[in-house]
This record gives C-alpha cells, structure tokens and sequence, in this order.
C-alpha cells in the first residue's frame, strides 16, 4: 500500500499561481540572490558564531537535527544576545548585497512576462527590507515572496513564526511548486537555491539551478549529488540566464541542458 505523503498545513496565506505562464523562476533568497545568507551573516556576527552554525547544518544534512530545530537555535541565538528585530532589519540592509547577476536576469524575465517568485525560509519583513534596498521599491514590491514570518513580542523578544509547523522543514518550499506541477498544462519551472533549506524543493522543478560557493558551504549541490538528482551548477545570475533564455527560446531542451 502507497502511503500518500502528508501535506502539512499552512500558518499563511500563498499568492495566487500563474495558471496562464509558460515558465516560471522560483528562487531561494539567502546567499542565492544575495551574496550572502542574511541568517547566517546575523548568526556569524550577532548570534552563537560561525562555527556552531556550520556545525548545526552539518547535523541538518545529516539528517541528525530538522531544518525547523536548527535554524531556530541559530535565531534564538541572536535573541539572546540581545539584538531587537528592528537592529537586525537595519544591520542586514547595510551588509547584504545583491548577486550581481540578478538584476539582469531579473529584468529579462518581467520582459518576457516569466514570473519571479522568492521562495524562503527566512522571514518575509527581513527579505522585503533588503529586497527594497537592492532593486528599488517598485520591484520589491513586483516580486511575490513566499517565506516564514515574525512574531515580535511587547518585550522586544522575537522568533520566526514558521509557514508549516507540523513539517520538519519549518517551511516545506515544495508546497510553492507542486500546485504548478499538478496544473493541466503546467508551466516549465526553474528553481535556484544553494542550501539546506532548498532540499525540499530540490526534486520537483525542471531544471534545478544550484549556486556554489567560494567558502565550500555548498551543502544543496553535495545533498544533489548525494541523492542522485540531476542539476545545474552556477555561481551568479549572469551565468544562469543565457541557459534560462536558451530554453524558453527554444533553442535547448532540458534533457540537453542536464546531458
């Protein structure tokens, strides 16, 4: 008897999808349209360190600890040592940066009506005030984000309130992309990630795009290869998107992109 996998409920509201699109680009925010994971930077800077971080993804990948368990130590860390969530807004928009790529592609796919939506496991006021920041108020606001969200208490204390609880991912990004896959006709979808956090996504796009990393934390590209699923490595937008256009243009299939 199959057991049929159980969709976990959602504490928030999602977007319409795009019935009526051809393609569709889902992207993890955090070091993959950014240069650097916001969570992680806060973590390294205001929270237990760099080294416990690693450590606890590494439990993550593992398979030891959940994606939830962990990067909700690693956010009560920097709730400990005392840093308001209006503190931590205004230090990740002075240091988080914007991959360079993106702008570009960003621009080609709203010219070609091909939806941009961010799919995250970061909290949506975070992303939505460094978001502003990078590409200007009337994008940020263009751009659909499907991410966790805050609670902030009367005593400054704060936490991620988590989009699905109940699931071990904290947010299972696959709930972004299956309503696409179960269409009648349903779009070709591109998904970029580089994380733990993009492991839930990982085998239901297309064409998976994964971004490597100078610092070796590439740990979506060694659960790929570990488990067999078939991608695309890239380490900016700029080399992402002759590959994207290639394939909306109809130049190359994705069997050949992935050959």
């Amino acid at each position: 008897m199959t057991v049929e996998p159980v969709t976990p409920e959602s504490t928030l509201p999602y977007p319409p999808i795009h019935k009526d699109k051809k393609f569709v680009v889902l992207s993890d925010w955090d070091g993959t349209i950014t240069t650097y994971d916001s969570n992680d930077y806060m973590t390294d800077n205001l929270g237990f360190g760099k080294a416990k971080r690693r450590e606890g993804n590494l439990e993550i990948l593992a398979g030891r600890d959940t994606f939830r368990d962990g990067f909700r130590k690693m956010l009560a860390s920097i709730v400990a040592h005392g840093h308001t969530f209006e503190e931590c807004k205004e230090i990740l928009r002075a240091n988080i940066k914007l991959d360079p790529g993106f702008k570009e592609f960003y621009a080609w796919c709203k010219a070609n009506d091909i939806p941009v939506i961010i799919v995250s496991s970061g909290m949506a006021p975070l992303i939505r005030a460094v978001l502003s920041n990078l590409v200007g108020e009337e994008d940020a606001n263009d751009i659909e984000i499907i991410a966790n969200d805050v609670t902030v208490h009367p005593d400054g204390k704060w936490e991620i309130k988590f989009r699905h609880p109940s699931s071990g991912f904290g947010h299972d990004k696959s709930q972004a992309i299956l309503p696409y896959r179960n269409l009648p006709n349903p779009p070709t979808l591109f998904f970029f990630g580089d994380g733990v956090s993009d492991i839930s996504a990982a085998q239901h796009a297309n064409l998976l795009f994964v971004k490597t990393k100078l610092d070796g934390e590439n740990d979506l590209a060694v659960y790929c290869q570990r488990e067999g699923i078939k991608h695309v490595l890239f380490d900016d937008f700029s080399k992402a998107l002759p590959i994207v256009q290639s394939v909306v243009q109809g130049g190359k299939t994705i069997d050949d992109i992935l050959a």
